[in-house]
């Protein structure tokens, strides 16, 4: 007996197999700096750790609503009115576990057998597979630094056909930190509008905006734009809340029912503890983002220039996120007594072993000939991280 076929043309998140590796180093005592997981090193917020700590004293430990607490669903509307200047009802709104489930629910949702889901590479690792799985095709518009990582009215015309179903926008970037502005997003929308398609505005970096730089929900453009968009995002980035697993999707009613649909026959509601937490996460003091978006911008200035020294890497800077994304095509078909640098995936196993610093190959994310890095990590560990890399790089000939 063999598993699926649609299970079986699907791949396992390259991420994790990166950091998956990374972490049996690191348990064998081997000194590694592991910069392939989009994990902040901060701590949750105290007072959210007490909101779930109080939530446990009160016994609040039994089945929720398979689409999250009405509590934690009006403090979301609440957000996304006063921030994004979105009015969605708790109806419109579901909680799942993560935003990546929302984003799987949602694509489940709406896609039927070839239907056709447009995104940009480089792209989320999930995306394509996700798409698989509902038994959807993936047009792929390419992108590279020139053009900002971004795609432009006209590649999204020349995308479109017939099947087209779906557009998924994630803004800003994993893996670039590209960010899209009103004008570059109500370009899109006219698109949108004129085409009738639903796009997923995957939006779970939102809080981590760098410079003067201003982020737009893309359901905000217009309400023709807002009734054919379901909106992601959640908890873990912003609130360094990870581990909780707590995502939300807001969009027209009909798909938040059929995504509340398929949770309630898949994972039912996301933990009740977590829900708890979110809550005091979104309704109780912000300034811990503020903080945390200041120091990432230190480090996203400093690991940049660190990186854009080494011989051979050039690395666009990015607006958003918490990832570089340099070319490393410098380096391809060079080679030690023991590698040669074929692909992005050499050079990543290449890093790994040879200087002890974990990233991503670009070729996960649709674009070979690129590494992704975190710049989560301590400013001591990105210093090392760029002086191991620098030294490692320098041995290939």
């Amino acid at each position: 007996m063999t598993v699926s076929k649609r299970i079986s043309n699907i791949n396992i998140s390259s991420t994790m197999k990166i950091a998956q590796e990374a972490k049996e180093m690191l348990h064998k005592g081997i000194d590694v700096i592991d910069l392939s997981v989009g994990e902040l090193d901060y701590p949750t917020p105290p007072n959210v750790k007490d909101a779930a700590i109080k939530a446990i004293d009160q016994n609040f430990t039994k089945y929720t609503i398979n689409s999250g607490t009405i509590e934690l669903r009006e403090a979301i509307a609440d957000k996304l009115r006063k921030e994004d200047y979105l009015n969605y009802s708790p109806s419109e709104i579901i909680v799942s576990n993560g935003a990546k489930q929302c984003v799987y629910n949602a694509i489940q949702s709406v896609i039927n057998d070839g239907d056709e889901v447009i995104f940009s590479s480089p792209y989320w690792v999930s995306y394509p597979e996700m798409v698989s799985l509902a038994i959807g095709k993936s047009v792929i518009i390419n992108t590279n630094e020139r053009d900002n990582f971004k795609i432009s009215r006209e590649q999204l015309e020349e995308a479109i056909s017939p099947r087209t179903k779906l557009l998924i926008l994630c803004n800003p970037s994993n893996p670039t930190g590209a960010l899209y502005n009103r004008n570059e997003l109500e370009k899109i929308a006219e698109i949108i509008e004129k085409h009738n398609f639903y796009v997923i505005a995957d939006e779970i970096y939102e809080k981590m905006i760098y410079d003067d730089n201003k982020f737009v929900s893309f359901a905000s453009i217009s309400e023709k734009v807002k009734s054919k968009t379901i909106v992601v995002n959640g908890l873990s980035k912003s609130y360094a809340m990870t581990g909780w697993r707590i995502g939300y999707a807001a969009g027209p009613q009909h798909i938040i029912k059929a995504m509340n649909k398929i949770q309630s026959h898949s994972t039912s509601n996301a933990s009740s503890i977590s829900q708890a937490a979110a809550v005091e996460a979104l309704l109780g003091p912000q300034t811990f983002i503020e903080q945390m978006k200041n120091d990432y911008q230190k480090r996203r200035d400093f690991f940049f220039n660190e990186i854009n020294s080494i011989n051979g890497l050039q690395c666009f800077k990015p607006q958003g996120a918490f990832y570089l994304f340099p070319n490393i095509t410098y380096f391809f078909n060079k080679s030690t007594n023991i590698f040669r640098i074929e692909h992005s995936f050499d050079l990543a196993m290449y890093l790994l072993y040879e200087a002890k610093v974990a990233a991503v190959p670009g070729s996960s994310f649709g674009s070979e000939g690129y590494l992704r890095m975190s710049y989560t990590a301590s400013m001591e560990k990105l210093g090392e991280a760029a002086k191991r890399i620098k030294n490692a790089l320098g041995k290939l000939t």
